[in-house]
């Protein structure tokens, strides 16, 4: 056993010794390949620096022009749009409340006067900014109150906002006017859409309600009956919750 044990020993010695040669010319191997590498590298910089420098001041130069455009162009320009916008504004809200003088103000709202824009010419000149949107969703209400009902939905549909309540705003407006130009199938599709954006108690009754009435038309009886529920169940407090019951009733007399 004990010759046993030291013949084991003497071999193991042995391997050690051949192992450690190994390791150590496998180490060297490793840091030759580094120095080859790290000068390959070295030799690529030195090769490439001047694309690389301009690639990093193409880069300095990109990020530098967006923050002076943001701060010299974008946020100037930006602001000027709603002092714009404003105004165009101002004449759109004196026709709501002057129905006598209507028509002229919403035209004045949409064409500019006393030396400012109207909501086209900030559409136009101030693209891309907040008030730009805005002006495009007033433009759209103010046609629709002109009755120039297809230029209202080429600027409602052209509007998109964040606000849920000005989307479902716009939606609702795109079905009055197809109603108005006797397209009911596009309007009931509209009136959905824009119910469906948010429900709120303002607009989600109030376009499941005339989503309900246009349905009637299209012999969507059982459809418009559950738009009438829903208002009566969900929206209670409604101004359309007054008047459900009464259509209701007549509808459950069509079915029958």
């Amino acid at each position: 056993m004990a010759t046993y044990k030291k013949r084991g020993a003497k071999k193991s010695l042995s391997k050690k010794i051949g192992s450690d040669e190994i390791n150590e010319s496998k180490t060297a191997e490793v840091f030759d390949s580094l120095d080859i590498t790290a000068n390959k590298t070295e030799d690529w910089v030195v090769k490439y620096q001047n694309i690389i420098l301009i690639l990093i001041g193409t880069i300095a130069v990109c990020a530098l022009s967006y923050l002076g455009y943001q701060n010299m162009v974008y946020r100037p320009k930006a602001k000027e749009a709603i002092s714009e916008l404003n105004q165009a504004q101002y004449y759109f809200d004196l026709a709501i409340n002057n129905y006598n003088e209507s028509d002229s103000l919403f035209k004045k709202s949409l064409n500019g006067g006393d030396g400012k824009f109207g909501f086209l010419d900030i559409i136009k000149k101030y693209k891309g900014t907040p008030a730009a949107k805005l002006a495009r969703y007033s433009a759209g209400m103010a046609y629709l109150n002109l009755k120039e009902y297809k230029n209202a939905i080429i600027y409602l549909d052209e509007f998109s906002s964040d606000d849920v309540l000005l989307s479902s705003l716009s939606k609702g407006a795109i079905g009055d006017a197809f109603s108005q130009i006797n397209q009911p199938e596009e309007a009931y599709q509209y009136y959905l859409e824009a119910a469906k954006i948010n429900n709120n108690l303002y607009s989600t009754p109030k376009y499941l309600f005339k989503a309900a009435m246009i349905g009637v038309e299209l012999d969507k009886i059982t459809k418009s009956l559950s738009y009438l529920m829903r208002i009566k169940k969900e929206f209670p407090e409604s101004e359309e919750a007054n008047y459900v019951d009464v259509q209701i009733a007549k509808l459950k007399t069509l079915l029958q």
